[in-house]
């Protein structure tokens, strides 16, 4: 199990007592969720100018001493609501790895990419409504001091949902299996499926190779 902090924030404060119960109880289980053992995480600044409350959370996934992925999640609250939110609670991701040359020429690679966060919502059972986002293609080529370097390309994922369900630690999970995946991770052993009767759009889509560690 892995343990997660954050830092709530009301205004320009942290005082977490000051926060809402609802509040509370989705730090609460965020706290809770299982992810799997390459998914390192790290308290993190929340941002104060999204809503009146926040938590948030940095990852990388680690194998062998190796970081082939990172991101960002951060739980946007207000006890309001919002209406481009469709709720008072909001998810918002940012999840990037670089990719296999022969992977990044993929011209589908966008929706690939968002297949893989849909279908890894839907294996954990959590609930979502009003998703949006963008799947970003990034080459970079290296010049100068830099010249030894080979090129690469990398994949960024942002996505922003609201948990329809409010079991935060479904979400956090899921957010966890895409960082994975994009990694080129393949399925942990006893890993959940998509829900049957949930349309998918990834499950075709065959698990790309392990990535080669992100450069520094």
């Amino acid at each position: 199990m892995a343990a997660v902090g954050g830092h709530p924030a009301q205004g320009g404060g942290t005082d977490k007592e000051a926060a809402p119960i609802e509040f509370r109880r989705a730090v609460e289980a965020l706290a809770g969720a299982r992810l799997r053992p390459e998914v390192q995480l790290s308290p993190a600044p929340a941002p104060r100018r999204l809503a009146p409350f926040a938590w948030a959370v940095t990852a990388t996934v680690e194998v062998d001493g190796d970081e082939l992925a990172d991101g960002r999640l951060v739980l946007l609250h207000d006890p309001a609501g919002q209406s481009a939110w469709n709720g008072d609670f909001r998810v918002v991701t940012m999840t990037r790895a670089e990719l296999e040359p022969e992977i990044a020429g993929d011209p589908m690679l966008g929706e690939v990419g968002w297949a893989w966060l849909m279908d890894a919502l839907q294996a954990h059972g959590a609930g979502y409504a009003e998703p949006g986002g963008t799947v970003t293609r990034c080459a970079s080529h290296y010049f100068g001091a830099l010249a030894e370097r080979p090129a690469s390309t990398e994949i960024e994922v942002r996505a922003s949902w609201t948990p329809a369900d409010k079991r935060f630690e479904r979400h956090l999970a899921a957010w966890g299996d895409l960082l994975c995946i994009c990694a080129g991770l393949p399925p942990a052993a006893g890993a959940p499926m998509p829900m049957p009767d949930a349309p998918s759009l990834g499950g075709v889509v065959p698990m790309p190779a392990r990535r080669r560690p992100r450069p520094h």
